[in-house]
């Protein structure tokens, strides 16, 4: 398939045959193909336009770097692996924790950038020795528990900083972010956090002609009279321009903090190698480390210019679910959007805008959901919390996660939060598993099980 940019048109080039598929190396007439791209970039709008703003970063720079990450993806993969990469939401509390710390966007970028190397020669070790290293150091009670904290470790930014700003623009938005992932089909369920996003700022609206400003904290925590939508910046933004660039910073301590949202992001891209495999019926044994290691790339990339971190978007793979199309001219299409939105500031301003009370209502939700995740793959992988080898790192991690427990090391470093939690879970289920008795010591089942050749010897 050589670089996977060439194309076979599939029947017609109008609409696939009942039952039948279009395939990565096939597409659509162009104008459909087109329309399935934008369709992409809607998708994954919601938790791109909320990732950035939560970390603090150019909304601008992370749209276009996610069109960036998706062409490194592609070319990477050979168009066999039909993902978009947008930013990734398990970097929210790493951000939240390094700023707390006095971090700049720079230090927070600096750690990130990290991470992403760190992916990368994760991925090419897989690639050398296969994935069970990946299982070996982390099976699913790990993975899990390490995803599990990064969510809840969250919620304090939502009931301290968000919610706070108005309470009742973040209830109205809460409910109607609820109503429209569990009510609405198809597509609309898909793009049900930028729905949120759209009705909240109608009610943000709404709320301020009809009573006025909010005496409220704002986003820079003080309390003033200010109007919930501000769109002042939006007026004066320019139509056509490039965002805003900065350089990282290295500190040990922010590194420290986001190095285990490594766990993560394998844990994410393998899930969706397993569904896009399943899904376009096509063994994806061989492509798993390059996948990995193209996550890293393009997240390195979007770090060293000031953006956020990538990953492969499942509300994508939601879209290709619905409508049988896997053809990753789709995604190209896609990318070229993305960096058409990221050359346009007052599209930025516009993100920028969502109002405090908005992202409270819908970051109770999102939070939740990237917490919850660690407790599905528990569930999916049959972990069996009553084995105290499990429950016991699994419980005391999550507990220093979540709560915010610190160890103090020396005057200048101390290690708390996420970091903290994660050295528990890891050390602590290691280390008691090597003493453990037999019995407590069942195979730990495989975390793309299925996916890869290895689970058939």
């Amino acid at each position: 398939m050589g670089l996977g940019v060439r194309w076979t048109v599939h029947g017609d080039g109008r609409n696939p045959a009942p039952g039948a598929v279009v395939r990565p190396d096939e597409r659509l007439s162009w104008p459909r193909t087109v329309g399935l791209g934008a369709q992409h970039v809607v998708a994954m709008f919601g938790a791109s336009f909320v990732a950035p703003v939560l970390m603090g970063l150019d909304p601008n720079l992370a749209i276009m770097m996610s069109g960036v990450a998706t062409v490194i993806f592609l070319l990477s993969t050979r168009g066999r692996i039909p993902s978009y990469l947008g930013c990734s939401l398990s970097f929210v509390g790493v951000a939240a924790v390094i700023r707390a710390q006095g971090g700049t966007s720079a230090t927070v970028t600096g750690a990130v950038l990290v991470v992403g190397v760190a992916l990368f020669l994760v991925g090419v070790a897989v690639q050398r020795f296969g994935a069970r290293i990946i299982h070996t150091a982390m099976p699913p009670v790990v993975t899990g528990a390490v995803v599990m904290l990064i969510g809840f470790n969250l919620a304090p930014v939502t009931a301290r900083t968000y919610w706070p700003q108005d309470q009742w623009v973040a209830l109205l938005t809460m409910l109607f972010t609820g109503f429209a992932v569990v009510c609405l089909r198809g597509f609309w369920s898909r793009i049900a956090i930028f729905l949120g996003l759209v009705f909240g700022y109608g009610v943000s609206w709404v709320f301020d002609r009809a009573f006025g400003m909010i005496h409220s904290v704002d986003g820079s925590g003080k309390v003033t009279d200010h109007w919930r939508l501000d769109f002042s910046a939006v007026g004066t933004a320019d139509w056509i321009g490039l965002p805003h660039f900065h350089g990282p910073s290295f500190q040990w301590s922010a590194v420290l903090v986001a190095l285990p949202v490594v766990i993560a992001l394998v844990a994410e891209n393998a899930g969706h190698v397993k569904a896009v495999g399943e899904m376009t019926g096509d063994p994806l044994d061989d492509k798993l480390g390059t996948a990995i290691s193209a996550d890293g790339a393009a997240s390195v990339l979007s770090t060293a210019l000031g953006g956020p971190p990538n990953t492969t978007y499942s509300e994508n793979i939601g879209v290709m679910a619905a409508t049988r199309v896997y053809s990753t001219a789709a995604y190209w299409a896609a990318a070229g959007f993305a960096l058409l939105f990221g050359l346009c500031p007052k599209f930025g301003a516009v993100v920028a805008a969502i109002p405090g009370g908005v992202l409270g209502g819908i970051t109770v939700i999102l939070y939740g959901m990237i917490g919850l995740l660690g407790a599905q793959i528990w569930v999916h992988n049959k972990v069996d919390l009553r084995n105290p080898l499990h429950l016991v790192p699994v419980a005391a991690g999550v507990i220093i996660g979540v709560g915010g427990v610190s160890l103090r090391i020396s005057e200048h470093f101390e290690l708390s939060g996420i970091a903290l939690g994660t050295i528990v879970v890891l050390t602590g289920y290691h280390g008691l598993r090597a003493c453990a008795p037999a019995h407590l010591k069942p195979q730990a089942p495989l975390l793309d099980e299925g996916t890869s050749s290895y689970d058939k010897d």
